[in-house]
Formats: structure tokens, sequence, C-alpha cells
């Protein structure tokens, strides 16, 4: 029983965005797409413990939400004319247009320009990545029924708007690739900052789809700055993934990673993406700084070799295209290496960041390093209150209980990437 549970897992993991995407051409309905995809799932957990797993299970998974559909419409009578297109739709192969990755061409359909930028987000990370309201609720630091309100209602405009979720051309991606990227980088950071209690501190699996995908939009807009500037600043950040938790499952800060472990050939590519960047003297975007600030990090050979006033350069070119809190939470961070903890603190203390763990984390850690211990201890419980996995909480209470050691050490949000 167990083991199936685990194929079906992975099966979720490997077939969701395929069988949605199936779904949602041939009944151009994103409702009867994710509903009868999870319907699909739920079947397989009733059957294939009794019956095996089916010898194609992405296959049976497509064939059975396309049968439920099918169902479903003829059921809905004034559905019957969608029912008669799906129906010719069916049997009828879909062109690929410029794209031919099924999760991929799924991104860009979603991400339609007639949704605002927040909603294209989180509506493709719902029916392509697979994740939860309450996982992209944490991503977007919003309240569960405020996000699946968001989801709703622009279902509910695709619908209305009668919006066509065609499969787009290759004219159609510039127009659609900020929202791709911005679905990307949450995607990956939800792997890299996994935001379920329960759950590892990292999830490779989607880390690694992130990087894929990303790979093959670079292939698609080779000269897009910001595509590249992502995929370095995914590179860099998954090159530290395996010296991040340690074998007893505590999150590892950048200062306490052992450095050996990072994998050189993935920043070796990533600082050469971002010296390509460099090199052409455009001006840079968000991700492309953030890559930069990435390969100042990844470029020090000890955390005490790190060039921390070009990190604060960065952060401050950053913020003048991105003067969001967490932005200037992770500038904060690196000016108390610069100027001192006070003068970080009262950076900190200026941003409207009171349901996010980090801030407490960072304010916990700095006021420890001007000795206020109790105030310290004070920012520890509700930051440990607020963390996301118990690898990140495990790291916060040890620091916290070990207030009267040593002043010493890199804070949670060192690990964040600004989203």
């Amino acid at each position: 029983m167990t083991d199936v549970g685990e194929v079906i897992a992975r099966t979720h993991r490997a077939e969701w965005a395929r069988v949605v995407a199936t779904l949602a051409r041939r009944f151009g309905d994103l409702d009867i797409a994710e509903e009868m995809a999870a319907e699909a799932f739920a079947t397989a957990v009733e059957r294939w413990p009794v019956d095996g797993v089916p010898p194609n299970p992405g296959g049976w998974l497509t064939t059975t939400a396309h049968r439920k559909a099918v169902d479903r419409v003829r059921r809905e009578a004034r559905r019957e004319e969608k029912h008669r297109e799906a129906l010719m739709l069916s049997d009828t192969p879909e062109p690929l247009g410029a794209i031919d990755d099924d999760r991929l061409r799924l991104v860009f359909t979603c991400c339609h320009p007639a949704l605002a930028m927040e909603t294209r987000v989180a509506l493709t990370l719902r029916m392509v990545g697979g994740l939860t309201v309450p996982e992209i609720a944490h991503a977007f630091l919003v309240q569960e029924t405020a996000m699946g309100q968001r989801i709703t209602r622009a279902k509910t405009k695709i619908k209305a708007a009668r919006i066509p979720y065609r499969v787009p051309s290759r004219e159609d991606l510039p127009a659609r690739v900020t929202g791709v990227l911005a679905v990307l980088y949450l995607i990956f950071n939800e792997g890299y900052l996994a935001s379920d209690p329960g759950q590892e501190a990292v999830r490779a699996d989607l880390t690694a789809e992130a990087i894929r995908l990303t790979r093959l939009v670079r292939a698609l807009l080779p000269a897009d700055g910001e595509v590249a500037g992502l995929l370095a600043l995914m590179l860099l950040t998954e090159a530290r993934r395996t010296a991040r938790v340690s074998a007893s499952g505590e999150l590892v800060t950048l200062g306490e990673q052992d450095r050996g472990a990072w994998d050189r050939e993935l920043i070796a590519e990533g600082h050469a993406l971002v010296r390509a960047r460099l090199a052409t003297g455009q001006a840079p975007g968000r991700y492309q700084i953030l890559a930069a600030i990435n390969a100042v990090h990844t470029d020090a050979r000890d955390i005490r070799d790190t060039d921390w006033s070009q990190v604060v350069a960065l952060y401050d070119q950053l913020v003048r295209l991105d003067p969001s809190p967490i932005v200037r939470l992770n500038r904060a961070i690196a000016v108390a290496e610069l100027d001192g903890p006070g003068v970080a603190l009262a950076e900190v203390d200026r941003l409207p960041l009171e349901g996010y763990h980090a801030f407490h984390a960072t304010r916990a850690d700095l006021l420890r390093r001007l000795g206020r211990s109790t105030q310290s201890r004070a920012a520890y419980d509700r930051a440990i209150a607020l963390a996301g996995n118990t690898a990140e909480t495990a790291y916060l209470v040890r620091r916290r209980d070990q207030l009267t050691g040593p002043l010493t050490g890199r804070t949670p949000a060192d690990e964040q990437l600004s989203s």
C-alpha cells in the first residue's frame, strides 16, 4: 500500500500538468480540467492498491479524467455544444505551436495578458504546479481564503470573457514571458523554501522542474536577459541545495554551509550566465540582479571573504526596481555585515512584515548580536510560531536556546530568494 501511495505521489508530480493541459485544451474549461484531473487521481487512490499500478499511469489518468469530463458535460444540457466540440477535438491532434513541452505550454497558456499579473501567477501555480491554495498563499504572503477567492475569480473571468485557451504562438511569447518567469520563480521557491510544516525542507522535484522549464524558455527566447538571469539565479541557488540541510534534518544557513559540498558545475554555469549578461552592457532586470548577488555569495570561499559592499550595492539597484519589504529585508541583512547590526535593525523595524517568519528571525539575530537577549528570545519565539517547515523550526529553536552563547552566524533570511 505504501509503495502504491508513493507511486501515486510521484505520478501526481509528473503527470498533473499534462492531464490538466489535455483537458483544458479539449474542453476549454479550467474548472472541468482541474476537477476531473483531481477525480482521476482520487480514483487511482481507490483502484491502484487493488488492481495494481497500470503499465502507463499517465495514460490511465488522462483517459480516466477525459471520460469523467465527458460524463459531466453530458449531464449538463446547457453545455451540449461544448460537448460536441470536445468529442470532435478528443481524437484530433492539437498543433504544438511554438512549444512542444506539455507543462510549459500550459504555463504560457495560463499566463494570459487579459488577467492581472498576480492572478496569472496564482492560477498557473495551481493549474500547472499542482500547488495547494495554502502553498500559493504562503508564496504571496496572503491569507488562504483571499488566495482561494483570487483563483476562483480568475477562472470565472476566463469563462465570462470567453478567453481562448489556445496554444500560444511564437508571437504570443514575449507578451506572456514576464508572468511565466514569475511562475517558474515561485515554483522554484516553493521547492527550495518548502512551506508545509510537515514536509522536507527542500523539494528537489520542484526545483528540478523549475530549472528544466526555465531552460526550455531560454531556448525559446535566447536574447531575453531576464530569462537568462532567472536561470542563473536558480542554478546558483540549487548548487547549494545539498549543503542546506544537516544530517539531523536541521536548516544550515549560508554562513554555516560546507562550501566544499556546493555543486561547482552549477556554479560555473550560473557565473557564466551572469558574466554574459554583464558583457551586453544592458541595464539588468530583477532576476539578473538577484543572480549577480548570488554570484557574489558563491564566489566567496568563506563567508568572511564575501564582498558585502558589492552585495549592498546590488541590493540598492534591486530596490530601485522592486522596493518591496522583502527585498529591503534582505538588503538590511547585508547592511548588518557592512555597517553593523544596529543600523540594520533600524531599517528592519520599519518594514511591514509582522506575519513573515524571516522578518522575526532576522530581528532575533540582530538583537542577539546587540546583546538584547530578552527581546531576541521573544523574536525567536515569534519566528518559530511562523516557521515554514521542521528543518527551519529546529534551527530557530537551537539558536534561541543558545542565546547565552557566541553572538555569530547568519539568519534564515539569508536563505530567502526575494519575492
